[in-house]
């Protein structure tokens, strides 16, 4: 095969450049060092672009490259959105992919992701062939496997503080953007919902792409959803003492903002998004569940993101989002 500069491709004309939020400076041994930096890739229209710029969070031990391209080398999400005319800002989380991580600082570091924890979470074995949109290899080994486990990294051994601190650099995204829409896909739902509640009135909707739960679940190997839908603290009106008092409490920064869930039919978190769009309902929040098979979009896993029908997976998330741009 030619490498990938030779193939057929498409030619897009696009503004971009990338920018850091800095982490809080900390003293060490060896002199002054940051916390927790996180890196800013934007990309936007070469002509202008839609009013409210879209801020993606990538999801587990990902980053941000989960929305640029796919296992087999197709264009991810993020340049489908530039294509319809949004401005993105794809982060790395803190600790993930080009934000760096030290155990010194940031916290000790969980296992490595394997290739069995990805077989199971996005390609697991199918008797009944109903995951149709992956139909690539499914073993150690095989090329499209191999790219995707290659972008996955461990996860900080403490998630509420992993998540606090992705919450305090996406809320300082948002000032520097302005009112925005927040795209995030598995765990970065947490950190969409805590930055929302560290900003109320900057988050003009979120969409979240098939993301983790259910309320208050136990999430093996990586930590406890102890305050409904995130690890870390969540503010409430009135204040919430304990974790147990945060549901029907309204949550400032998800109260009136719309939020649609978005879930594949082959994928075991669908079972649980109807619970997730209650506990936000419940917070004062307007969520939907979109179910792509109800709009014939059939065959799609948890790994919708990058899966062969990426360019019409994608389609109404998009749709979703202008409604959210023109009201």
């Amino acid at each position: 095969m030619p490498p990938p500069h030779r193939s057929a491709g498409e030619a897009i004309t696009i503004r971009r450049g990338q920018f850091w939020i800095p982490g809080e400076r900390v003293r060490l041994p060896s002199g002054t060092a940051q916390r927790g930096p996180m890196f800013v890739h934007w990309e936007a229209p070469a002509d202008g672009a839609h009013r409210l710029p879209l801020v993606l969070v990538h999801g587990g031990g990902g980053q941000g490259s989960d929305w640029t391209g796919t296992p087999d080398g197709r264009p991810g999400w993020a340049p489908r959105l530039v294509e319809a005319g949004f401005a993105v800002y794809v982060v790395d989380r803190c600790g993930h992919g080009r934000s760096p991580y030290h155990p010194d600082v940031i916290g000790p570091m969980g296992a490595q992701f394997p290739y069995e924890a990805a077989k199971e979470l996005f390609v697991p074995e199918d008797p009944e062939g109903g995951h149709t949109r992956w139909p690539f290899g499914r073993d150690i080994g095989d090329a499209e496997l191999d790219q995707m486990v290659s972008a996955m990294g461990p996860l900080p051994v403490d998630l509420a503080e992993s998540q606090r601190i992705d919450a305090d650099r996406l809320a300082r995204l948002l000032d520097v953007l302005g009112e925005s829409v927040l795209l995030t896909h598995s765990l970065g739902g947490a950190a969409g919902w805590l930055a929302a509640n560290r900003r109320p009135g900057a988050v003009a909707g979120i969409a979240a792409v098939e993301p983790v739960g259910p309320p208050f679940a136990e999430l093996p190997g990586i930590g406890e959803l102890r305050w409904g839908l995130t690890a870390a603290e969540i503010t409430t009106e009135p204040v919430a003492a304990t974790p147990e008092e945060v549901p029907g409490k309204a949550i400032p920064g998800l109260t009136g903002t719309p939020i649609a869930l978005f879930s594949g039919g082959e994928s075991p978190f669908a079972g649980f998004a109807d619970r997730i769009a209650d506990f936000l309902d419940a917070a004062g929040a307007s969520a939907e569940h979109v179910h792509l098979p109800e709009l014939g979009i059939t065959g799609n896993g948890h790994g919708l993101l990058w899966e062969t029908n990426s360019d019409r997976t994608v389609k109404p998330v998009i749709d979703w989002i202008r409604t959210v741009q023109h009201a």
